[in-house]
């Protein structure tokens, strides 16, 4: 039975100004699925997750998310659609002046009415879910890298989002750490049955945890496929990246 694809790009185009990033870009993503889009330096990777999330606006094309067209969306109707995401941005994002308790309550005080007692609740299971428990009341300049990734995790695990985006999750970090992150991110994508799109080039970390593979070449899709796909095919770019670890 052919599954139905939780997120659905459709002839997308993306310019910066008059020069094109994304030409024409399909794509599928599967629910409960983690998907790894690759790529060299430049091709478009964290260009096409800021389309999806309206982070730019396409030039033209169509993004499905939920079965729902949302580029042409208002405001209001498209927030709902974010409340079911969340988003682990490459250095973490979180706000230095205050601690992380306070990071990891931004989502819950932006997009629900909780009272105060229950949003504490739930910081502090999410925190204890990234192995966090004891650095609530620490701020972001108190924290390891390690430390810091698993912190902006908590944060967009907050209101148990449907799909996750995690851009260049492991960047910055050393192999034990980055494995360990891993591993963390599987934990909760079965946990909480979330659908994960990660872009990063990191291979140990692809044969971890990646499902499926979006592998892009001067913004255009090269190859689309399973993970077990991506390592026997032989178009010449994406059989050298699984041969050698290098675009």
């Amino acid at each position: 039975m052919k599954k139905t694809p939780i997120i659905s790009v459709k002839n997308l185009v993306a310019k910066y100004g008059e020069k094109i990033i994304l030409e024409d870009v399909n794509v599928d993503i599967y629910p409960h699925e983690v998907t790894v889009i690759l790529g060299g330096s430049g091709c478009g990777k964290t260009t096409l997750l800021k389309n999806i999330l309206r982070l730019f606006q396409p030039y033209s094309g169509q993004v499905e998310i939920f079965g729902q067209e949302v580029t042409q969306m208002d405001e209001p109707e498209f927030n709902s659609i974010l409340s079911r995401i969340g988003m682990l941005f490459q250095n973490g994002a979180l706000l230095n002046s205050i601690s992380i308790f306070e990071n990891v309550s931004i989502p819950l005080e932006q997009h629900t009415k909780l009272s105060a007692e229950i949003m504490e609740k739930i910081i502090r299971v999410k925190l204890n879910l990234v192995n966090l428990g004891n650095a609530e009341n620490l701020f972001p300049s108190e924290l390891s890298g390690g430390m810091k990734k698993r912190a902006a995790l908590a944060r967009a695990i907050a209101l148990d989002p449907d799909i996750l985006f995690c851009d260049e999750p492991s960047a910055g970090l050393d192999p034990l750490t980055s494995a360990s992150l891993d591993e963390l991110i599987l934990k909760l994508k079965n946990l909480l049955k979330m659908t994960i799109v990660i872009v990063t080039h990191e291979l140990a970390s692809i044969h971890r945890i990646a499902d499926r593979i979006i592998f892009l070449d001067n913004g255009k899709v090269l190859f689309t496929g399973t993970l077990k796909e991506a390592k026997k095919t032989q178009i010449p770019e994406v059989e050298t990246f699984f041969r050698v670890g290098k675009f």
